[in-house]
Order: structure tokens, then C-alpha cells, then sequence
């Protein structure tokens, strides 16, 4: 026995020794971080997106240190017990080295993120999933596949995180799980963070969701402050860990410039149309006009991160009211979901034509909301003016934090928005005839 215990004091001793060493050969790097921020063999920062059909795939993200250079996923249908691993199959990840350095107020030092699109999935089924590379793993994580065609779904929004992520974003994602938990994905509709380049803040909007995000399918949309220059001389770029962290759609009939920041979903009968509300906007307008036109979704949503009608002061998004929107009334976008103006706006833009000589009273449903502790005032002159563009104000709140469900079955969408204490704050129902397209609004 003594013997035994002695040698297994030698070999934690020889490991440990091991471990010290290394951390002394990179400690440096690692100077004023938290343990939560350093990377290390162990995957963090998981997270699922959408990249194809999402009753048949499924991308998954995760970050390493740089030791990790070959990086594996399994993935099996769940089952009761833990038998499901011997039919688990195995995907060598796609590895990027990525330099924090490349923005001076990170330190600096090179992580690995690695990718893997799980494939021939069946649909409507659930998933169970890891990452790692082959001898350190995560926990086994599980996942539901969407069916091929028209069925219930529910899902998440979620305004501005932005500021005082870890503090104060934190308790509202995890309301929002704790109210919906099985949510089918989430959209981030922008200003995830405050710095596009600071790892720091990166980390606490992992920290915060935590095994969230590696449940809740990702449908990330750039905010302004996804962009911002690297250097004092460099010009404003997209955050650069925003391709390596999100496995997105590439649409390659775009420009380069919006690759992976414009891109849509089509899940369950529901097209997600996420645009970028930041630049190059007329390249955007042909691809808005294409997606919806040769859509045949039962329900069209899109998402950008500037509200189309703003409720704050000082902020005015023209040029998508006077492009984008005549699209979505004539391709009948039935909901849009914005952020940016730190405030809660509900309100709709009628419709104009008629259906068998009854005049609905609903084309689509416009969404401003916030889910950060960064909060502005409404300006309720700016939206009365608003009522030249059709639009007709609902509901309005300020200095509250919101998160947002919304529920899709049969002819209904219902929309509720709720407080970060999980109370229920607003609430309205589209009924829609999918024959005509006829839509009741309450």
C-alpha cells in the first residue's frame, strides 16, 4: 500500500511538474486575466450555429491553447443510458490559429478555434455531442434536429447585450432558459458585445450564456459594435473573433464584404433573414429582394441590428425604411427583430390590400428591443412622425431589460416579450391564413 501511494505521489508529482512548467513557459501571456478568459487543452467557449439544412446538419465552434492541433467531435443519437457512445461517429475538426494580438488591448498570444458541420443527421431527432481532441473531451451535450417540413417551433431574441456582460446580461439568458427551455435556437440581433476586438468581453458573453449556448442553436447578427479599427491607423473592421467563433452560411452570390454576416435559415417553414445593418446596404437590397421572392416559408422573419423604426433620440435607419421595407410589405415579412436603441418598441405597419373585400390589419410586426443595462429614452415625437411610413405604434418601454419568445404553431405566432425577472410585459398574436396570406393582428 505504501508503495503504491508513494508512486502515485510520483506520478501527480511528474504531472504536476509538467503542468507548471508549461503554465511558467506562457504565465506571461496570461498576466490580469481571469482563469475563465485563459485558454487551455480543455474546450470552452462552445457554441452550435446554423451552417445548412438544420434537419439534417449542425455546426458546432470551440476554442483550445495552441497545443491542441488536431481537434475531433462525436456525435450519436441520445439514448437512456450511456450506451450510446459505441455508435458515436467521429469528425475531425477544421483548426484555425488565431493571434489575439492582432488588437493591441488584448494580450497576446495565439488559441486555436476549431469547427465541425455534423451531417446526415435525421431529422427531428435528438443529438448528443463532444468536443476535444480525443483524450481531453467536454460533457456530452445534447441538441434537437428540426423537422423537414412544417411544425411547432419556439424560439428566442435578444436585444443589446453589450455593456456589463457577465453582471448583468447573465441573469437574463438564463430567464430566458429558464422560461423556454426548449427553445429550438436563438437570434443575438447585434452589439453583443461593447469592443468588437476585446477578448475580454468576448469571454464574459461566454461565460454568461454559458451551457446555453452549446444547447441553443446561434443565429448571430453584427451590430455597430461588432466593428471597430484594430489600431489607431487601421480602418474599422468586422470583429475578428467573429468568423472564427461562428460557424456561419457563406452566400456566395454576395460580395465578399458580407459573407457570413448576411445569411438566412430556413427552419421548419420559417425563413430567418439576417441581414447587416452596418455597410455596403445596397448590396444587400437584391439579395433581400431574391430571398423573399423565391421563398416559400410559411412564416418570413427578419432580423438586422438597426431598428427600421428607431424609438430612441438621435437615430434614424432611412435608407432601410425606404429600400428594405417596401420589400417586406410586398413579400410579406410578417415579423422584423432589432436592437440598437437600448429601449422596447412594438408596433406594426398594416395592410393595404384586401382579401376577399375584408381588409386585414396586419403586414408585418416591428420589434426594437434591448436584454443589456445600457438603456435610452424614447422619443415619442420621432415615433408619431412615423405614421407617414404606414407604421403604427403599439407599445413602448424604457429602463428595462427584455428578452423575447416567440412561438410558431399551426396559423398563429405568438410573441411575448418578458422582463429580466421572467415577468410577462407585452404580448400580441398573428393569425394567418397561408392560402391567401390574409393576417389578423391582436
Amino acid at each position: 500500500m505504501f508503495v503504491l501511494f508513494s508512486f502515485s505521489l510520483f506520478s501527480q508529482s511528474v504531472g504536476s511538474n509538467r503542468n507548471i512548467e508549461k503554465h511558467h513557459t506562457h504565465h506571461h501571456h496570461y498576466i490580469n486575466l481571469h482563469h475563465w478568459e485563459i485558454p487551455s487543452q480543455d474546450p470552452d467557449r462552445i457554441i452550435l450555429t446554423f451552417n445548412g439544412d438544420p434537419s439534417t446538419k449542425r455546426a458546432v465552434t470551440w476554442r483550445t491553447d495552441s497545443s491542441v492541433l488536431s481537434a475531433k467531435a462525436q456525435i450519436a443519437l441520445a439514448g437512456p443510458n450511456k450506451n450510446f457512445v459505441t455508435d458515436a461517429s467521429t469528425y475531425h475538426a477544421i483548426t484555425e490559429v488565431f493571434d489575439l494580438g492582432a488588437y493591441k488591448s488584448n494580450n497576446s498570444f495565439d488559441v486555436h478555434y476549431h469547427s465541425v458541420i455534423f451531417e446526415d443527421l435525421t431529422p427531428n431527432s435528438l443529438y448528443t455531442y463532444r468536443v476535444g481532441d480525443g483524450e481531453i473531451w467536454s460533457e456530452w451535450i445534447q441538441f434537437r434536429t428540426a423537422n423537414k417540413g412544417y411544425a411547432p417551433t419556439e424560439f428566442v431574441y435578444f436585444g443589446d447585450a453589450q455593456n456589463d456582460i457577465l453582471s448583468h446580461w447573465s441573469r437574463v439568458i438564463r430567464m430566458a432558459y429558464q422560461t423556454a427551455p426548449n427553445s429550438s435556437f436563438v437570434i443575438h440581433a447585434g452589439d453583443l458585445v461593447d469592443d468588437a476586438h476585446l477578448d475580454y468581453e468576448w469571454a464574459q458573453w461566454f461565460k454568461a450564456g454559458g451551457f446555453i449556448h452549446k444547447q441553443w442553436t446561434a443565429i448571430p447578427v453584427v451590430g455597430n459594435h461588432e466593428f471597430k479599427k484594430t489600431s489607431f491607423s487601421s480602418p474599422r473592421k468586422l470583429s475578428i473573433q467573429w468568423r472564427p467563433q461562428f460557424n456561419l452560411p457563406v452566400e456566395k452570390n454576395l460580395d465578399q464584404s458580407l459573407r457570413e454576416t448576411v445569411y438566412s435559415v430556413n427552419y421548419q417553414g420559417i425563413l430567418i433573414l439576417v441581414l447587416n445593418s452596418n455597410e455596403f446596404l445596397e448590396k444587400q437590397t437584391e439579395y433581400i429582394k431574391e430571398t423573399l421572392r423565391n421563398s416559400d416559408a410559411k412564416w418570413k422573419i427578419v432580423t438586422c441590428h438597426h431598428s427600421i423604426f428607431s424609438p430612441a433620440k438621435g437615430r434614424d435607419f432611412e435608407y432601410a425604411r425606404k429600400n428594405w421595407k417596401p420589400l417586406f410589405d410586398v413579400y410579406g415579412v410578417d415579423l422584423v427583430l432589432n436592437g440598437h436603441d437600448h429601449s422596447y418598441a412594438r408596433g406594426h405597419v398594416p395592410i393595404k390590400s384586401t382579401v376577399k373585400g375584408v381588409s386585414g390589419n396586419i403586414n408585418t410586426l416591428y420589434i426594437t428591443s434591448v436584454s443589456g443595462p445600457k438603456q435610452y429614452e424614447i422619443d415619442s415625437i420621432q415615433m408619431k412622425n412615423y405614421k407617414a411610413d404606414g407604421y403604427k405604434s403599439d407599445k413602448v418601454g424604457e429602463q428595462t431589460q427584455f428578452f423575447q419568445v416567440i412561438k410558431v404553431d399551426n396559423q398563429t405566432l405568438t410573441y411575448t416579450a418578458y422582463t429580466a425577472t421572467g415577468n410577462e410585459y407585452d404580448k400580441a398574436i398573428i393569425t394567418k391564413d397561408f392560402n391567401t396570406g390574409f393576417k389578423t393582428y391582436q
